[in-house]
């Protein structure tokens, strides 16, 4: 079963639920950290890095020789990573999506495809829990070909849990797509209704079941509640605001080190989420984009 657990927005709790799931599971678990512009997960879990992986992506080379400054090739870019000037083609590799048109598209044979590295992709292991991350590169504007490269490269055998990016970004949707079902952590105030909202969206799109998780759920309003029992969206899980669970995370620790009977509420949460993902996936309708959609 995949799990991904994602939110609307940053700070909800997310990365500490997903670090509550792997750590209270009895079965063998693999930790995906896909939030690669700022991995925390393992600071966290410590694991034993056993290696690291640089991600490539292709980007275009001109050969000004060849080059008449056509714009064949621009007018074949979706994303402007290519501009024809007066004498030569001009190349912004940040932009470039590796897709190869350009290539394709220029008459003359002037492009050439060249690698550059975006970041890198590592995996660990901690008792277990088998561990991976990404990590984009300082300045690199996009993520998601990191995102990709580490869920291709690794494919748990049991449980896989997702720790998505917050937001609802395509970088939300490279980190979850596939997933069994997703676990949206919020809180309860009017920002956190607001970017769950988006968030059941974005995660309803791709066909995927989803249930939702209020953290800090004594220290706002009713809104969240009322929103998901009039979406009918389940609420799995209500973890309340905590003292010791903060200073816990200020110093590196799990919400376990803190409060560890919560333990068996994680437990729980396992098997909820298992009938959430099995139930809704027999009833979906087929949907592009999620596995539990059949």
């Amino acid at each position: 079963m995949t799990v991904g657990v994602a939110s609307g927005k940053g700070g909800t709790g997310k990365t500490t639920v997903a670090l509550g799931l792997a750590l209270s599971s009895h079965d063998p678990v693999l930790l995906l950290d896909c939030d690669v512009e700022e991995p925390n997960a393992a600071l966290f879990l410590r694991p034993r890095i056993l290696d690291s992986t640089p991600v490539e992506v292709t980007v275009p080379e001109v050969d000004a020789q060849r080059c008449d400054a056509c714009g064949a090739c621009s007018r074949a870019c979706r994303f402007h990573a290519i501009g024809s000037l007066q004498a030569k083609a001009m190349v912004f590799p940040e932009l470039c999506h590796g897709c190869g048109g350009c290539v394709l598209a220029c008459p003359r044979g002037a492009i050439r495809e060249s690698r550059r590295i975006l970041g890198i992709v590592e995996n660990g292991v901690r008792d277990r829990i088998r561990f991976a991350h990404g990590r984009l590169n300082v300045g690199e504007a996009m993520p998601v070909p990191v995102i990709r490269a580490l869920r291709r490269r690794f494919d748990g055998d049991g449980l896989t849990l997702i720790d998505a990016p917050p937001g609802t970004s395509c970088a939300v949707v490279a980190a979850v797509r596939g997933s069994d079902v997703v676990l949206l952590v919020t809180e309860p105030t009017p920002f956190g209704l607001h970017d769950l909202t988006l968030a059941v969206q974005t995660v309803r799109a791709l066909g995927i079941p989803l249930g939702v998780l209020l953290n800090r759920c004594d220290s706002g309003d009713e809104s969240v509640r009322a929103f998901c029992e009039s979406e009918g969206i389940p609420l799995l899980l209500e973890i309340p605001e905590d003292r010791r669970i903060a200073e816990a995370y200020s110093r590196g620790h799990t919400l376990f080190d803190a409060r560890p009977e919560l333990r068996q509420q994680f437990e729980l949460l396992h098997a909820r989420l298992r009938v959430l993902g099995e139930s809704l996936a027999e009833s979906a309708a087929p949907v592009p984009g999620g596995r539990a959609a059949r």
